[in-house]
């Protein structure tokens, strides 16, 4: 009985996981942008709020719901607390505390903005919070506004213990005539007077009453610190808050970016292997060809590209639009191929830009031996490679860039049983038909994109133009584009050359699918 058999999945969660942060760490500029505007909005805030103060004075509400009442009501159910809050945020009482701070009744408006009154759950208390600029302000406002919603309220108490007394006082008015009018029965005057009575002492009750409505059980003190936190703080604040923005920023730029950033997403849109990955360039006028002539990463990259490639016969090397460096690997895996001992043909077909033989170190025809006259195809020319020996180089066609190109150039390859190994290099895939007509007759396809250039639509468009017109797509090569003429500058400094030169590049040759990549011993 065997166990499970456990199968590598790339896609588990800490590959996953990874896979977020490299996404999220290509847009760093994004995240520093987020983590800027974050720390200018907490200095901002410091700015504005840094010197404000905030005062709190406390109001116990009594109950006067029903004050002259005969029945006895448990006093939380006589007080609607949501109703008090609102009266003491009204305009009324707010115009009452502008006069208490001696200021005109319109600038009741502009005080009411830095008030804040709350009351906690089963609590007879209002809580008035005032926002200034400055301690002894603060405190007075609160002060004021516990002081005009407490007037405000002993106006209203009072205004109901005059309603009340002119009522009981008409009921008396119309006893006493009901008692003028019974003269001759006694009973019936006795219950009168007792009425009477009864209404006077009730007039009595209700002016005694306290109209108060409630007591200032806190009053506004001037507080020693601002209510916001200092500038620590809030720069702190502001640099959590930036670093979210940045990131989440980052993520949805990452989200919407349909440009190959990595070999993964590469490998995923074409569904055919990484041949290599080219590293930055040293700049933008480098000599072609560089194998055989000149070192560095790239050199050795592309040397290595061509022992992977080897022995496949012809090879047309294209890019899904301009941009990428496809003359230069066309040019370097040519080179490559002779250095390994291979007779090398290279065709232009991209009769759209300057001749490719034009920018290529060609060989003399009194340099020739007698040998190479012989195995050079018609109107060919041979180029001098340096250490890496030489190799023929052809034009596709000539004539008007719309009419010549890739049909000329099937004419030019060799049959299929020429021993020859033939590169043919020709216009973008995408932008002109050329290539189609070639990877019919080719032995394999050598896509050249550049990486964080080329948008992953382009590749699978790509891949099934080539599959329907019976090509054979070989894998991609990326190209991690060119260094800043800075760096091109440093590099060329005789410290950093002679470092170079003393420590020799290592060629690592991965696995069959895997990404072909140079690191330096």
């Amino acid at each position: 009985m065997t166990g499970p058999i456990h199968l590598y999945d790339r896609y588990d969660e800490p590959d996953q996981l990874r896979d977020q942060l490299r996404r999220l760490l290509r847009h760093r500029g994004v995240i520093a942008l987020g983590i800027v505007l974050g720390l200018l909005g907490g200095a901002a805030l410091a700015l504005s709020r840094a010197h404000t103060y905030t005062s709190t004075s406390e109001v116990l509400v009594r109950s006067t719901a029903d004050p002259f009442g005969t029945v006895s009501v448990a006093a939380d159910n006589q007080v609607s607390m949501g109703t008090e809050q609102q009266i003491a945020a009204s305009a009324a009482v707010a115009v009452r505390a502008a006069r208490l701070m001696g200021q005109a009744d319109g600038r009741a408006a502009a005080l009411e903005d830095d008030l804040r009154i709350t009351n906690q759950a089963k609590s007879q208390v209002l809580r008035f919070e005032f926002t200034a600029r400055t301690p002894k302000r603060a405190a007075r406002g609160a002060n004021a506004f516990a002081e005009a919603y407490l007037a405000d309220r002993k106006a209203r108490n009072q205004a109901a213990v005059q309603r009340a007394t002119r009522g009981v006082e008409q009921q008396i008015k119309t006893v006493e005539a009901a008692q003028k009018k019974e003269t001759e029965d006694d009973d019936a005057t006795k219950a009168l007077q007792s009425q009477l009575d009864t209404l006077r002492k009730r007039v009595v009750d209700i002016n005694s009453r306290d109209t108060d409505g409630g007591d200032v059980v806190r009053r506004g003190e001037a507080p020693a610190r601002p209510s916001v936190p200092g500038w620590p703080a809030l720069l702190a604040l502001g640099l959590a808050g930036g670093l979210g923005l940045g990131i989440l920023l980052a993520w949805l730029r990452s989200a919407l970016d349909t440009r190959v950033r990595s070999a993964d997403e590469a490998r995923a849109a074409l569904r055919t292997p990484v041949l290599g990955l080219l590293p930055p360039g040293h700049g933008e006028d480098d000599d072609l060809p560089a194998v055989g002539r000149q070192g560095g990463d790239r050199a050795e990259m592309l040397r290595a590209l061509a022992y992977r490639l080897r022995g496949t016969g012809r090879l047309l090397v294209v890019s899904p639009r301009r941009g990428a460096a496809t003359e230069e690997v066309a040019v370097n895996l040519a080179a490559a191929l002779a250095e390994c001992g291979d007779e090398v043909l290279l065709v232009d077909a991209d009769p759209g830009t300057a001749a490719l033989t034009a920018r290529l170190p060609l060989l003399p025809d009194d340099a020739r031996t007698p040998g190479d006259a012989p195995s050079l195809p018609d109107g060919s020319r041979l180029v001098d490679a340096g250490t890496a020996g030489r190799f023929a180089c052809c034009a596709g066609g000539t004539g008007s860039p719309a009419r010549t190109g890739g049909a000329a150039a099937v004419h030019r390859l060799p049959a299929g049983s020429d021993s020859r190994t033939t590169v043919v290099v020709t216009r973008p895939l995408l932008e002109h038909a050329d290539a189609l007509a070639l990877a019919q007759r080719v032995d394999g396809v050598v896509l050249v994109a550049g990486l964080g250039t080329t948008r992953r639509d382009d590749l699978r468009r790509v891949h099934e133009l080539i599959d329907c017109s019976g090509g054979t797509l070989l894998g991609i090569v990326l190209d991690a584009g060119r260094r800043g003429r800075l760096r091109a500058v440093l590099r060329r400094h005789p410290a950093r050359r002679s470092e170079a030169e003393t420590v020799p590049p290592v060629v690592e040759l991965p696995a069959q699918d895997d990404t072909l990549s140079v690191s330096r011993g």
